[in-house]
């Protein structure tokens, strides 16, 4: 059993943010699949308040990028994930954030274990989220834009040369005893 639990631990660990995409189909079947690990997220009264826009048509995917400065992520990615909060169906706005949250990195780490696939949460596009719902004709009062998470087989060699040093706080700098 420990075995399994440091594999997951190790595994948790080496989920990383992908930019660099290689243009290469990805099967439906892939895709459903992290959905599904999406789909498993816990959420307040179990309301599960997410709608995905799975966005793959190279004319959405332009409409995107042209609202984001990561726009080249958008388009070189082979698929987006476009996520809303359904807030029809949530109950408590911190709660069903904090579930939204939960959503995308289940997605993250589903896309994780796909092998050869990377994934990065682009979140900056939320500030032009009004006009991401006219593409998908969705109203401000039913559907909050969360985020985009673009996924896509990993460019390894580009990767590499854009690759920083992956650091993280020291537990002692984030944590209280009581």
């Amino acid at each position: 059993m420990d075995l399994v639990k440091n594999d997951f631990i190790e595994f948790i660990k080496q989920r990383k943010s992908s930019r660099n995409f290689i243009y290469q189909k990805i099967g439906k079947e892939t895709i459903l699949n992290i959905l599904e690990c999406a789909r498993w997220a816990p959420s307040g009264n179990n309301s599960q308040p997410w709608r995905v826009c799975v966005v793959i048509h190279p004319t959405v995917k332009r409409m995107l990028s042209e609202l984001s400065e990561y726009g080249g992520i958008i388009e070189d990615a082979y698929v987006n994930l476009v996520i809303f909060l359904d807030l029809e169906r949530g109950y408590d706005r911190v709660k069903d954030i904090q579930a939204i949250g939960a959503f995308m990195e289940n997605i993250l780490l589903g896309v994780h274990a796909e092998e050869d696939l990377g994934a990065v949460w682009i979140g900056e596009i939320i500030a032009r989220k009004e006009e991401v719902n006219e593409i998908f004709k969705f109203s401000n009062d039913k559907f909050e834009l969360m985020g985009v998470i673009a996924i896509g087989v990993v460019d390894e060699a580009r990767e590499k040369t854009s690759e920083k040093e992956r650091k993280r706080r020291l537990l002692d700098d984030f944590i209280d005893w009581y």
